[in-house]
């Protein structure tokens, strides 16, 4: 089945088609396909988002789309950046990068053992038949005081993962797609495909 993921993060594109070919779904970029939509993430959750996006690009292309919306909650902040997290600051000038520094610096104060957080991610599926498939997964973990790691992207490198003793950005690309809150999102996804009929059981 060729799926349209409404994103333009070639980062997300790898990371959930690793995942998702192994279910016989082929993805593409919407702007592989000439679509060049900026959608207005006004929803109140990542639920609600999600759900805008899919429903936007599916409208636009006509084809089966899949949004995911994720981000970092961090407990001591009342689960802030939560959903505001690729825009957290509202400043047009920082990268993720400079996202991820402003997190640091914003939980400075945070002690030792109070420093847990979750990643979220919740995926929608919206079809051209009205039919709509959404799932939640999380990872649970620990806001670490400074950047570890290489890999991943986003908050990736001061999220620690305190059952395999490294961060998210330690992980190889396999280790984090068994138990990134992507992968625990897509788990639940495919069995919601198969009971709808869209996957193989």
């Amino acid at each position: 089945m060729k799926v349209v993921l409404a994103s333009k993060n070639k980062h997300k594109l790898e990371e959930i088609s690793k995942i998702t070919q192994q279910f016989d779904m082929e993805l593409v970029l919407q702007s592989e396909l000439g679509v060049d939509i900026d959608v207005e993430e006004n929803g109140s959750s990542f639920e609600e988002n999600s759900l805008i996006k899919a429903k936007a690009v599916m409208e636009a292309t006509g084809l089966p789309a899949l949004a995911d919306d994720s981000g970092i909650a961090v407990d001591a902040l009342n689960g802030e950046p939560g959903i505001y997290s690729a825009r957290y600051g509202f400043d047009d000038t920082l990268d993720d990068w400079g996202r991820l520094q402003l997190l640091l610096k914003n939980t400075e104060h945070v002690p030792d053992g109070e420093r847990q957080a979750q990643f979220v991610c919740v995926i929608t599926m919206v079809t051209p038949d009205g039919k709509t498939i959404q799932a939640r997964g999380e990872i649970h973990g620990e806001l670490l005081r400074a950047p570890v790691g290489e890999n991943g992207f986003g908050y990736d490198p001061i999220f620690y993962y305190p059952p395999m003793g490294k961060s998210t950005a330690e992980m190889t690309p396999d280790e984090k797609n068994q138990v990134s809150h992507r992968a625990n999102a897509l788990k639940v996804f495919y069995e919601k495909l198969k009971e709808a009929g869209y996957a193989d059981k």
